[in-house]
């Protein structure tokens, strides 16, 4: 008995080291998995938990950001605001999807972020669209002066899109790409065409002719 003891007392550290080295490698595999500089998921990451949404819920809306007006920033007032500017939007998406917790947001790279929401109702989307706009172009301070940038909002909705295919996640980004660019011509703002079908061409799921290649109309004016 006392052998058995004097067994499982050694044991002990051993496994208490190999759970806190376990824990250190998760939380290590998790941050490689976080943009650093917003803290949102990454491309990845932000995928495949949007796929996931995607599978246990009938509504569910996919949107593509893309900033506007984010190079003039950058160019004025150097990179270091142009990383506030993205930071900032960050915040206002984290702020922007309080209260949705079925819902992940990610930075896609530059100044390009997706979100992806589970709806109770579809009625909903408009005014998460608004609000998601609101927040991202409102004021931020960077070195005592209050900069701007404005955002293009595509949206798309699973449940819109017959034939089982609102499942298929890249469906829903080319979707979203062609409302955030069609907003992007209009001057900026949100856009969600309701339910349609991609009406251009995709070259590796994304928007044939995009730089670095993804009605009730409702637009909100940057």
């Amino acid at each position: 008995m006392s052998q058995s003891l004097a067994a499982l007392a050694a044991a002990l550290p051993l496994a208490s080291g190999w759970s806190i080295h376990t824990l250190w490698m998760r939380r290590r595999i998790e941050a490689g998995r976080r943009d650093p500089l917003t803290g949102l998921w990454t491309r990845d990451a932000f995928e495949e938990r949007a796929v996931r949404l995607l599978a246990r819920h009938s509504h569910v809306a996919v949107l593509l950001v893309d900033l506007d007006g984010f190079k003039a920033v950058n160019d004025t007032y150097g990179h270091a605001a142009g990383d506030a500017a993205i930071r900032a939007t960050g915040a206002s998406l984290d702020d922007a999807l309080t209260g949705h917790r079925r819902a992940v947001a990610g930075r896609l790279g530059g100044d390009e972020f997706a979100v992806a929401v589970a709806l109770p109702d579809p009625i909903a989307l408009p005014w998460l669209l608004r609000g998601l706009h609101d927040e991202i172009t409102a004021p931020f301070r960077h070195a005592g002066r209050d900069l701007t940038v404005g955002a293009s909002i595509g949206a798309a909705l699973s449940s819109d899109i017959p034939g089982g295919t609102g499942q298929e996640l890249s469906a829903l980004l080319r979707l979203a790409d062609e409302a955030m660019y069609t907003a992007k011509r209009s001057g900026g703002g949100w856009l969600y065409p309701g339910a349609m079908a991609p009406v251009a061409g995709t070259t590796a799921g994304r928007r044939t002719g995009r730089p670095g290649t993804h009605t009730t109309q409702r637009r909100e004016a940057a």
